[in-house]
């Protein structure tokens, strides 16, 4: 049911954001060097190793790390990198990841394939079972300030709690958010 749920969902939603989608592939295009999407190794269901899509944010020759893992992370910011990063847009070409089955709509984010630490304790508490999300309960409880300990704590209460309700809920909290721009750092 969350499958068909994610399916119809992800072609509703390229529909209406087709034409965001293409602005913002344009204006990456023509404001840096570099692809226009960056696929980025992360930690899927299971633990495997799955590639996902994001508009580029950051300059070509960022460091592959964590972003709060960089001394300056806005040293390596695209022009419009912030933008794309507080307004959420770079998230669009996920939609790509749910429709091919790597992800949910609503599920834990998918770790950086070296954020040991994060998989570990997902996989102690069996959050690794769960398909990652575009959202989720971490997202709307803090997002990017969120410690790592107090995110899986989030991700367990997730997969604890997990229904179709809970998931509208948190696609409801994950729009609020977007529109307020709450929680992102960079």
């Amino acid at each position: 049911m969350k499958r068909l749920f994610d399916m119809i969902l992800a072609l509703i939603a390229l529909l209406f954001l087709a034409l965001p989608l293409v602005i913002a592939a344009l204006v990456v295009r023509f404001t840096s060097a570099g692809p226009i999407v960056y696929w980025s190794d992360r930690v899927g269901r299971n633990n495997a190793i799955f590639k996902m899509p994001k508009f580029r944010t950051m300059r070509f020759d960022t460091p592959a790390v964590a972003t709060h893992l960089l001394l300056n992370p806005d040293q390596f910011l695209t022009p419009v990198g912030s933008f794309l990063r507080k307004s959420s847009l770079d998230e669009l070409p996920q939609l790509w990841s749910i429709l091919k089955g790597d992800m949910s709509f609503v599920g834990p984010r998918p770790a950086l394939f070296n954020q040991d630490d994060l998989v570990a304790l997902r996989t102690q508490y069996g959050v690794d079972k769960l398909l990652p999300g575009l959202t989720g309960w971490a997202q709307v409880n803090g997002r990017d300030e969120l410690p790592i300990p107090d995110k899986v704590q989030l991700d367990v209460d997730y997969l604890n709690q997990q229904s179709f309700g809970f998931d509208v809920k948190i696609l409801l909290l994950t729009a609020l958010k977007v529109v307020r721009r709450d929680g992102v750092t960079h």
